[in-house]
């Protein structure tokens, strides 16, 4: 039996207002994994955890996503809500990721709502580490989800890139 070829995936870097974006999509221009530049290491990890055996080609992801993150970066908040993913992972994992999509840009949610939105209300801390693994930030926004009390938690890019999507999105900050 033949080795099969990896997958190949194609690596776009993207200009934002927060900084360089990595943009990795595949041949049917599914976002495998999005992050800022500065966290590659974390986003390539998680990657491979989540898209095992794949080839990396520096390119141009397909037209329409990449003007789907600039549009997004430029003040059209819905610009990502149709934009295709594939993000491997657990089915929980998958399930929170899913949950995450429904949040609408301008809201956000605790992690026990977010738990409660999966139909499994004690599982918040199950539902908190699904969100830090999210291979593919601000499409899947993890961003939206913070404290019970309103206030910001952690967030892989960094709290001042969580706050400022937050509020270009029009969410008002305690």
């Amino acid at each position: 039996m033949p080795n099969a070829q990896p997958e190949t995936l194609t690596l776009n870097r993207i200009a934002t207002p927060l900084g360089e974006v990595l943009l990795v999509t595949d041949a049917d221009g599914a976002v495998r994994a999005l992050d800022f530049s500065d966290y590659e290491v974390r986003m390539m990890r998680l990657l491979g955890r989540h898209s095992p055996g794949f080839a990396l080609a520096e390119g141009r992801a397909p037209v329409a996503v990449r003007r789907a993150v600039e549009a997004y970066f430029s003040g059209e908040v819905r610009a990502l809500d149709a934009v295709a993913v594939k993000t491997g992972g657990t089915v929980f994992q998958r399930t929170v990721w899913a949950a995450l999509r429904a949040i609408p840009p301008g809201e956000t949610r605790s992690y026990g709502q977010l738990a409660a939105a999966i139909g499994s209300p004690k599982a918040v801390r199950a539902a908190g580490l699904a969100n830090g693994q999210n291979p593919v930030a601000v499409i899947v926004p993890c961003h939206r989800v913070i404290g019970a009390n309103g206030t910001l938690t952690g967030y892989a890019g960094g709290l001042e890139r969580k706050r400022w999507l937050l509020k270009h999105e029009g969410v008002t900050l305690r």
